[in-house]
């Protein structure tokens, strides 16, 4: 499996002869290889990319990022079916995309604080008519059996702020002098947010 770590820089569009595609821009990479698992040792094979170079770590990191030589911040592990191929210290780069792969990406949503019933969940407000004071307030939460309120019941709560995959996204560009990626479509997060981009599952 092929994947590489990066950040969301914004949206933008891709013209062509025909259309004008909507795109999101990713800065991905460069990523170096910073642990290799294999199923002699670790009972499945992986490596471990490390992204973003920084100068505060913690001691038992530098130590695990010794071999590496560069001080990373951010990780994720990738299966891939042979890890003799690689080695520490490897650089990827948005080069192992083409134009046209399908990808997942995967990314924290916006964080949007204590969310009421409509905002969150999207549902319909109560008539206002009759001098109602409650048209956006959640209404009865229980029922007559039995006397409680029942799992999963949609109420106001913490809005936003997951981990979120958006699946089967087409690549438009790929520029290994810039490490940019040019993705059909919008993803989750921020700009600036760090995302996880990987080939699709066929």
């Amino acid at each position: 499996m092929k994947g590489i770590l990066g950040k969301k820089i914004g949206c933008s569009s891709f013209f062509t002869e025909s259309e004008t595609i909507p795109v999101t821009l990713i800065q991905a990479g460069p990523c170096y290889v910073t642990q290799i698992k294999t199923v002699e040792k670790d009972d499945y094979n992986a490596i471990q990319i490390g992204f973003e170079e920084t100068r505060k770590i913690k001691k038992p990191q530098k130590g695990h990022l010794e071999k590496v030589g560069k001080n990373l911040k951010y990780f994720a592990e990738i299966k891939v079916d042979d890890p003799n191929q690689y080695k520490i210290g490897d650089q990827i780069d948005v080069s192992i995309f083409k134009e046209g792969d399908l990808i997942d990406v995967t990314g924290t949503s916006k964080g949007r604080g204590f969310a009421g019933r409509i905002k969150r969940w999207g549902q319909k407000r109560g008539p206002k008519t009759h001098g109602s004071k409650h048209y956006r307030d959640v209404g009865s939460t229980g029922s007559r059996f039995p006397q409680k309120t029942n799992k999963g019941r949609r109420m106001p709560g913490h809005y936003g702020n997951e981990t979120v995959t958006v699946r089967n996204l087409q690549i438009v560009k790929v520029d290994s002098n810039l490490n940019m990626i040019a993705i059909k479509g919008a993803i989750p997060g921020a700009r600036g947010g760090l995302v996880f981009v990987k080939e699709s599952k066929k």
